[in-house]
């Protein structure tokens, strides 16, 4: 049976976490057909030759294993050609779904009547300091505002809506913000599930909290402004 959900993962020397990665969807009850595709977008693919060296998974479940060229843009439209697949789910290598948004998910395509359709999940952070509940409740409430999620928020849509905007922008970051205003000119409008989707705090522990807080705000409101996608990611 040809999968109805394809998975869409973009990775780049993600070799430390992409099992932990995978596990965490294989674990879960899927109730339809789905593939996993991801899309190294690394020269050699180290992330994938690592995973070929899994045998557990490389060679057991429904993964497909692509290299693309560097790019979160880029990266993304590469596994959507690589995906047979109805339904999109497009996942960063650090956000983690558990069974009842996969529930909640499958339940919204389901119901769903437009062939056009998208949306995305509330935001966790997963850390236990109270600064990210502020943060968590602050994405959620901007991006029903805005109807522009992140893509740590899990986002996902039918493939006839991926086909008629043409895919993410080809940029290198901001694809998510990218891709969802060519949405909003469709005036399609986002369903939000309100159950958080979890992502890694690794880039606030790394970097700090307040500094990565403000350089997000701040390339975000310069991309708005027209600064190029390739320039930002020189500071993301």
């Amino acid at each position: 049976m040809n999968p109805k959900l394809s998975i869409i993962i973009p990775v780049y020397r993600e070799s430390a976490f992409i099992s932990t990665a995978l596990h965490s969807i294989l674990d879960m009850d899927i109730p339809i057909p789905f593939e996993i595709i991801l899309a190294d977008g690394e020269s050699p693919p180290t992330t994938l030759t690592h995973l070929r060296l899994d045998k557990t998974l490389s060679q057991t479940y429904p993964i497909k294993l692509i290299s693309a060229s560097k790019g979160r843009g880029p990266q993304l439209n590469a596994g959507v050609k690589a995906a047979v697949g109805e339904w999109f789910l497009f996942l960063h290598v650090d956000t983690r779904m558990d069974q009842k948004g996969m529930d909640l998910m499958i339940k919204v395509w389901q119901t769903q009547v437009e062939p056009l359709f998208c949306g995305a999940f509330d935001l966790h952070i997963d850390s236990g300091k109270k600064i990210f509940r502020m943060i968590e409740k602050f994405a959620s409430a901007r991006s029903r505002l805005t109807k522009i999620p992140y893509g740590d928020q899990g986002i996902f849509m039918s493939r006839k809506l991926f086909e008629k905007i043409n895919g993410f922008p080809d940029v290198p970051i901001m694809e998510d913000v990218g891709i969802m205003s060519k949405i909003k000119k469709e005036a399609v409008n986002p369903v939000f599930i309100a159950h958080p989707i979890s992502t890694s705090a690794r880039r606030w522990r790394d970097q700090g909290i307040l500094f990565t807080t403000l350089r997000n705000w701040v390339l975000i409101c310069l991309y708005i402004l027209g600064v190029p996608p390739r320039v930002l990611a020189k500071y993301y």
